[in-house]
C-alpha cells in the first residue's frame, strides 16, 4: 500500500494519475512535506517525500493501513495465491454447475471470510461475496455487495475523527487525512460515469470499458484516436453509459479478464463471443441514485475546492 494523494496549495486533493513523474507541489497530508511522483514500471505509482519520509506515511508503508475504498482494486478478498487458485477450482467443478460442495473440500477460512455458507446438510455453497474472487458476481449484485461496504468504511472514519476530537487526542490530524484520502476516492468514483463502446476497425470488432467525467463525446473522439494509430478504418459506438459508476470499471475487467484485447499498449479492450450477454449484465445495472451520504461527500469536496 502506498500513499496515492496529495494536497495542492487549494486545499484540493490529487491523485497519482494527475500529475507526472517526478518532484511536484503537492505536501503531504500527513506532515506537509513535499512529495515526488514515482511512476517507474516495477512498483505501483505513488508519491514519496522528496526529503526524508514522515514516520505515519513510514508507519502506513509497513502495516498497509492507507484507508481505501473496499472491493474497487482488489477482488481477492486477502486470500493468498494458493488460497485463490483452489477456490477457483472450487467454483469451477461445483459452483459454476449449481453442486453444492463437500464439506470435507472446504477452507475454515473461507468460511470465516464469508465467502462460502453451509447449506445445512454438510455442503456449502458460494456466497455473493465469494464469487467476487473467481469473477462469477454480475455487476448488478456486485453493487449491492460493495456500496454498503463502501458507506461503512466512511462512518468508520468519521467515527474515529469524532472520537479523536471529544477525547483530544494527538492522533486528530492523522484521523482527518484519512478520512480526506477516503472521501477523495469516494468522490472520485461518484463523479466518473461508465461507458461501454463498440469499436469497428478494419473488419474487427471489439469493445472497450472505461469511465469519464468529461462528455461522452469528447472520449469517443479519444478513442478513435487511439485506435487509428493501430487501425485505418475506425468506427465508434456508444452502447451504454452509467452515470456515478465508477465503482465497477475495475471489477468488470476482472470478471471479463479472459476475454481481455490487448491492441499495443492499450489494455481497456475486450472481444466477447457473445456481446449480448456482456451487455445485459451491464444493463441489469439499476440506475444509480446518491444517498443523503453520497451528495453530501460531493458537496464537501466541492466546498472544499471553493
Amino acid at each position: 500500500m502506498w500513499l496515492k494523494y496529495g494536497v495542492a496549495l487549494s486545499g484540493e486533493l490529487t491523485g497519482i494519475d494527475e500529475v507526472g513523474r517526478g518532484k511536484t507541489n503537492l505536501a503531504c497530508l500527513y506532515c506537509g512535506g513535499g512529495l515526488t511522483a514515482k511512476k517507474g514500471s516495477v512498483k505501483e505509482h505513488h508519491f514519496a517525500h522528496t526529503g526524508e519520509t514522515c514516520k505515519f506515511v513510514s508507519q502506513r508503508i509497513q502495516t498497509k493501513a492507507f484507508p481505501s475504498l473496499p472491493l474497487y482494486d482488489n477482488f481477492n478478498i486477502q486470500l493468498k495465491g494458493d488460497e485463490l487458485e483452489k477456490l477457483k477450482v472450487l467454483w469451477k467443478e461445483y459452483g459454476a454447475q449449481g453442486y453444492a460442495i463437500p464439506k470435507d473440500l472446504v477452507n475454515f477460512r473461507w468460511q470465516l471470510k464469508g465467502l462460502l455458507e453451509s447449506e445445512g446438510s454438510g455442503s456449502y455453497q458460494f456466497t455473493d461475496l465469494g464469487k467476487i474472487p473467481v469473477g462469477a458476481l454480475p455487476l448488478a449484485l456486485f453493487n449491492r455487495v460493495q456500496e454498503p461496504l463502501l458507506l461503512s468504511e466512511l462512518i468508520k472514519l468519521e467515527g474515529s475523527v469524532e472520537i479523536a476530537e471529544a477525547a483530544g487526542l494527538s492522533c486528530l490530524e492523522e484521523r482527518l487525512a484519512d478520512l480526506q484520502i477516503y472521501r477523495a476516492q469516494l468522490r472520485r468514483i461518484l463523479v466518473n460515469s461508465l461507458y461501454f463502446l463498440e469499436v469497428k476497425a478494419d473488419g474487427s470488432c471489439f469493445y472497450k470499458i472505461g469511465i469519464t467525467t468529461r462528455s461522452i463525446e469528447e472520449r469517443i473522439a479519444e478513442v478513435q484516436r487511439d485506435v487509428r494509430a493501430h487501425y485505418s478504418n475506425v468506427a465508434v459506438s456508444l452502447l451504454g453509459l452509467w452515470e456515478h459508476r465508477g465503482n465497477v470499471e475495475l471489477y468488470f475487467k476482472h470478471r471479463y479478464q479472459p476475454f481481455n484485447y490487448r491492441i499495443g499498449k492499450l489494455t481497456e479492450y475486450f472481444q466477447f463471443p457473445n456481446v449480448k450477454v456482456v451487455l445485459q449484465d451491464l444493463c441489469e445495472m439499476k440506475p444509480k441514485i446518491l444517498s443523503d451520504v453520497e451528495v453530501d461527500v460531493l458537496s464537501l469536496c466541492d466546498r472544499s475546492r471553493g
